[in-house]
Formats: C-alpha cells, sequence, structure tokens
C-alpha cells in the first residue's frame, strides 16, 4: 500500500502561512533543499492539492519554456509533470496541467482505496486539505520544512483538536538554517 505523505513549510512556531503570507526562508531560494526536496519526493506518483496550493503549482506545468531555469528546478519540473495530480475544489470549473482532474470534495474512503490502489506514494498539499486528511486518520508520514522564523499566528501545520504520536524517523539541518524532520504516525 502505499503511503500518504503530509509535507510543508513551517514556521519555526508551526505555521504553514503567516498572518501577513510571508514565513521567511523557504525551498526555492536555495539550491541544496531544492535539490533534496525533489530526491525525497520523485517517487512520489500522485499529489492530492486544494485548489489554493494548486494554483501555485501549476507553474511547474510551464516551467521548462522558461529560459534560464536552474539544474534542479528543471528536474522538479520534469517530475511533476509527471504524477497524477488531484485538485479538491469546488470553484475550480478546469485545470490548466496535464495528468490533473477536479474532485469537488474530499472523500476519506476514495482516498483511502487510492492509496491501496497505487504504487506509488501521494502527498497531500495545503493546510486545509491535510487537516481533512490527518483528522481521517490517512497520513502515514509528516515532512516538516522548518524555517528559523517564528510568525505568531496564521495557518497551522496541524489541525486544532487533533492528538497524534508520531516517531521521529529522520533529520537534517541545511546550511540555511532550514531544518528537516520527517515522522512516520504510530
Amino acid at each position: 500500500m502505499a503511503k500518504l505523505i503530509y509535507s510543508m513549510i513551517t514556521s519555526l512556531d508551526g505555521y504553514t502561512e503567516a498572518a501577513e503570507g510571508d514565513l521567511g526562508s523557504g525551498v526555492a531560494e536555495d539550491a541544496e533543499v531544492h535539490t533534496f526536496v525533489n530526491d525525497l519526493f520523485r517517487p512520489v506518483g500522485t499529489y492530492l492539492y486544494g485548489r489554493r496550493i494548486y494554483e501555485t503549482m501549476v507553474f511547474w506545468e510551464t516551467a521548462l519554456e522558461k529560459p534560464g531555469l536552474e539544474p534542479q528546478h528543471e528536474q522538479y519540473a520534469r517530475d511533476w509533470q509527471a504524477a497524477e495530480k488531484v485538485v479538491y475544489s469546488t470553484t475550480l470549473t478546469s485545470v490548466s496541467s496535464a495528468r490533473t482532474r477536479i474532485e469537488r470534495s474530499f472523500d476519506p474512503e476514495a482516498v483511502r482505496q487510492l492509496k491501496a490502489d497505487s504504487p506509488h506514494d501521494l502527498t497531500v498539499d495545503g493546510p486545509n486539505l491535510a487537516g481533512q486528511a490527518v483528522r481521517a486518520g490517512l497520513v502515514d508520514e509528516y515532512h516538516l520544512f522548518i524555517t528559523t522564523t517564528a510568525v505568531g499566528g496564521g495557518k497551522r501545520f496541524f489541525p486544532d483538536g487533533v492528538r497524534l504520536e508520531l516517531d521521529l524517523v529522520d533529520q537534517r539541518r541545511f546550511a540555511s538554517g532550514l531544518l528537516y524532520a520527517r515522522y512516520h504516525t504510530r
């Protein structure tokens, strides 16, 4: 069975988006981090997105057409384009990337079946959508990329009202100060 992975950049105090929107240093500006992310998520076969994160990530559909793209960005674009994408949205009427479909609501049973049928791991991206997967007990791994900034509020990585027991299975510190921590569910 495939794993469902929830991964996002977070502030030091656990927010995926600050009230003002800026979390500080992230993966896009750092070649070391971006290369690590490429290697980590290359085996992913399906991305589950909320509308907002999809609208950010769809950049990768045409990124290879842009001159001067860094090698790590070229690799990420190829990997992203090769994966399936499911966008959960009640407002989108169409998508602008290949291998992408829209679902109007998050159905935990359908995601369980997708995990059971998939030969490759899946990710759930965006704190609102991921919160639904966390509450349904679907997330197998949590990958946090923790910045050096505490932002004091915003959208939290973990949903309120959910208690989790996790095991730290991997960690890494990058030259930029960014920390990576990977946890398995117990």
